[in-house]
């Protein structure tokens, strides 16, 4: 606390704006559209990569929170106070962070990727930024940020050589989807079946059931895309700048339409977390199979130019 304690020393107006603008890049909303641009315009092997790592890193990041169960520093010391602005994001236990595994999996992955020093420098500057804010902020204490910083750093680079391989071994992507399927399942059932003490926060539980089935229907629709992308699709990823950024907006426009607009169908037609799982099983397999049907229209431009 003593550290956050400092960080509330120096905020200005200036500094916390640009701060909680830093943070947001740590969001569950900015991680699935960088990793599906990447699945969808760079490439198809890196996309899983991205996806797996954030998947992995998102169930053991919310496994520890229900097992640990540490409130937020401002409610461990009433003293400090957070910076306002950034409660309504600030929900749920506090170790470990979130954001911080979501920005610093993402962009270790995004460096490891990419062979442009300036991306690279822009990723390793978020993942340090990021992680910062969440502190900055009074959203976190240093023990929450490196833990998810060290559990993110491990499975990214445990996975980068795992990927590489799949080239060459297509079983073995296969083999980390099921793995990653696995862990969600072994996650469904501690927070469905574990008899967690009186003192567990009701809305926090909620969420922790909220998000196993969410991961859930994203990975069992990344692999039936991937089975039927294999089998008849085979869709390239390649196609001129402007058609790359026109086929991405486009694509999530649609996502966002089927995330707003099956919400309440399914949810009038089944239990809320089984719809859950429904609705993002649907836009996975959206994004991995029936949007990508469209890509041959956007390359066109790109074959012309080249007659």
């Amino acid at each position: 606390m003593e550290f956050l304690y400092l960080l509330e020393e120096i905020r200005t107006p200036a500094l916390s704006a640009f701060m909680a603008l830093i943070t947001r890049f740590g969001d569950e909303t900015f991680f699935m559209v960088l990793a599906i641009a990447i699945y969808w315009c760079v490439n198809k092997r890196d996309g899983y990569y991205v996806l797996i790592a954030g998947f992995l890193g998102t169930v053991a990041n919310q496994f520890l929170k229900l097992w640990f169960r540490i409130p937020r520093p401002w409610v461990l010391d009433p003293d400090f106070t957070i910076v306002e602005n950034a409660r309504a994001a600030a929900t749920g236990y506090s170790f470990p962070s979130g954001h911080t595994q979501n920005i610093v999996g993402t962009m270790t992955c995004v460096a490891l990727i990419t062979r442009q020093k300036i991306i690279r420098a822009a990723a390793i500057a978020l993942m340090l930024l990021v992680p910062f804010s969440r502190m900055y902020l009074g959203c976190h204490t240093p023990l929450d940020v490196g833990v998810s910083f060290a559990l993110a750093l491990i499975l990214a680079f445990t996975l980068r050589p795992l990927i590489l391989k799949s080239e060459q071994k297509p079983l073995l992507l296969w083999g980390l989807l099921a793995l990653s399927f696995l862990c969600v399942l072994l996650y469904w059932g501690f927070v469905s079946f574990y008899h967690f003490p009186l003192d567990v926060d009701p809305a926090n539980l909620s969420s922790g059931i909220r998000n196993a089935y969410t991961l859930a229907g994203c990975l069992l629709g990344l692999a039936v895309s991937k089975a039927l992308d294999d089998r008849f699709v085979r869709f390239n990823v390649h196609a001129p700048l402007g058609a790359q950024i026109l086929k991405t907006v486009l694509g999530f426009l649609c996502l966002l339409a089927i995330r707003i607009g099956l919400k309440a169908p399914l949810q009038s037609l089944m239990p809320e977390y089984p719809a859950v799982f429904v609705r993002y099983f649907i836009m996975v397999l959206f994004a991995g199979i029936v949007w990508p049907l469209t890509f041959g229209w956007f390359a066109k431009p790109g074959r012309k130019t080249r007659a």
